[in-house]
């Protein structure tokens, strides 16, 4: 179970309320769909996630020839395993395009790289001109630890290696992601720094999942409210670290939260929902980013929960994030 630190929230600190066309689409789950995930729950979860979740072909990511798109794969980090990458541009466009390296959502325990690609081909491919390559991380528990952020890496380094064949340009390549798959994004930033490369332009951190530590404000502001709330967050971070979950010199790309050096990364995008579970770690790590000299743009949107763009995209709010965000991606290409 999380650890409690600090205050419980009273009804002076109420939760933000949700945006009232959120709010009404939550509502329209039903509660099972609030259900935290807990260790007794994780299994069930997974399968009715594997079951349920979308996992479109080639052929149906084609889209009838609109689009361009294979499976790849590259050399896996250890045991001679490789990583699945589908990557996937706009039909007929010639020249080096720009790379959106993308991570999935889904906590660290679900999610495909499958999955993700009609909604970035249709909002961001096609009228950005730009390439997509989703990668198919191992998920925990099965991968502990470092293991998803060092198949995100083997990928990165295979994509850039065979840019030229590929069709992309090294140059102008953004790592990104949502939920897990932007706590993931920012980690690859860190280990790419520190290695020395492939150097990324830019990092979309959209929700991120970033500290294992589960003891923000907002966590315990919204626990219960929000549909990923710190139950599940701390079922997700204690399937992915094990035995050093808490541990006090976990690795910075495990747990980007924990990093104390910010300085020297690309230039960042984080977006957040007020009410929602990770919003004050993601407010501190755009603060952290600044406070190193770095360049990061902080968009906390009002009474957005969690996943809300996904569940309600027609909502207002959930077309301004997805505009603001679009325009961050255009201007970061256009550098």
């Amino acid at each position: 179970m999380p650890r409690e630190h600090g205050p419980v929230p009273t009804a002076r600190h109420a939760p933000p309320p949700f945006d009232p066309e959120l709010g009404a689409a939550l509502a329209a789950t039903g509660e099972r769909a609030k259900e935290p995930v807990t260790p007794d729950s994780l299994a069930a979860r997974q399968e009715r996630d594997a079951a349920a979740r979308p996992r479109p072909t080639v052929r149906e990511l084609r889209d009838g020839g609109r689009f361009e798109v294979e499976e790849l794969r590259a050399p896996g980090p250890r045991d001679g395993r490789e990583v699945t990458l589908v990557s996937a541009r706009p039909a007929g466009v010639t020249g080096p395009l720009p790379l959106l390296y993308y991570m999935h959502g889904g906590g660290m325990i679900m999610g495909n790289a499958w999955s993700v690609l009609p909604r970035l081909l249709r909002e961001w491919a096609l009228p950005l001109q730009l390439a997509v390559i989703s990668v198919e991380y191992g998920l925990a528990p099965q991968a502990q630890y470092l293991e998803p952020v060092e198949d995100c890496h083997a990928g990165l380094v295979c994509a850039a290696d065979h840019a030229a064949g590929l069709g992309l340009d090294p140059d102008r390549i953004i790592v990104g992601g949502k939920s897990a798959g932007g706590g993931l994004a920012a980690a690859l930033a860190l280990l790419t720094r520190d290695r020395g490369g492939p150097a990324p332009i830019g990092q979309l951190l959209l929700s991120p999942m970033l500290d294992d530590r589960n003891n923000t404000f907002s966590g315990r502001q919204m626990a219960g409210r929000d549909p990923w709330d710190r139950t599940s967050n701390a079922t997700a971070w204690q399937a992915l670290l094990g035995d050093r979950y808490g541990a006090a010199d976990l690795a910075p790309y495990a747990a980007p939260a924990r990093a104390t050096d910010l300085s020297e990364l690309p230039f960042a995008y984080i977006d957040v929902g007020s009410a929602e579970t990770f919003r004050d770690e993601a407010v501190a790590y755009a603060d952290a980013i600044w406070q190193a000299g770095g360049e990061a743009e902080l968009h906390v949107w009002p009474g957005a929960f969690h996943g809300s763009d996904t569940l309600a995209p027609r909502a207002s709010l959930s077309q301004e994030a997805r505009d603001a965000r679009t325009r961050w991606l255009r201007r970061t290409i256009g550098r």
